[in-house]
């Protein structure tokens, strides 16, 4: 869990967010695919786990 959350941060992912994307997202996987953690990365994470950018 502690390395879900510090990999959001470096990411610039809101780590609660990114979770509840994983902890949903996951169960409904096809875990016979060959790469089906793929849609799990940081980086294929949902534009709404994105930190806002505060200009």
């Amino acid at each position: 869990m502690f390395s879900l959350i510090e990999t959001a941060k470096e990411n610039g992912l809101d780590p609660y967010r990114y979770l509840v994307y994983v902890l949903k997202t996951a169960p409904g996987l096809d875990q016979s695919a060959h790469n089906w953690m793929a849609s799990l990365l940081p980086e294929n994470a949902p534009d709404d786990c994105s930190v806002p950018k505060i200009e």
